[in-house]
């Protein structure tokens, strides 16, 4: 995976879920969504973003969990955006 423009905010993730989840994606050699390193950059000031995106994905709507995953897919790679 290529590094991120970001590399102050990849080089420095504060103890964290995401920090634990990005060492072991590393370690496993698989890809993960780059905006991990941003919620363990700022885990305090990125919780409510990350929250505010499981309700948007997964809370109650007209649309399944599953559509709205394939939505998300979708503009991410019309967007260039591999998360």
């Amino acid at each position: 995976m290529e590094p991120m423009f970001l590399q102050g905010v990849e080089g420095d993730p504060k103890p964290s879920p995401y920090r634990d989840l990005i060492l072991n994606m590393q370690a496993s050699g698989a890809e993960y969504p780059q905006i991990w390193h941003l919620f363990a950059y700022l885990p305090q000031a990125t919780q409510h973003l990350a929250r505010f995106t499981q309700e948007i994905l997964r809370g109650p709507a007209p649309l399944s969990p599953g559509l709205r995953e394939l939505i998300a897919a979708y503009t991410s790679y019309r967007n260039d955006c591999p998360f």
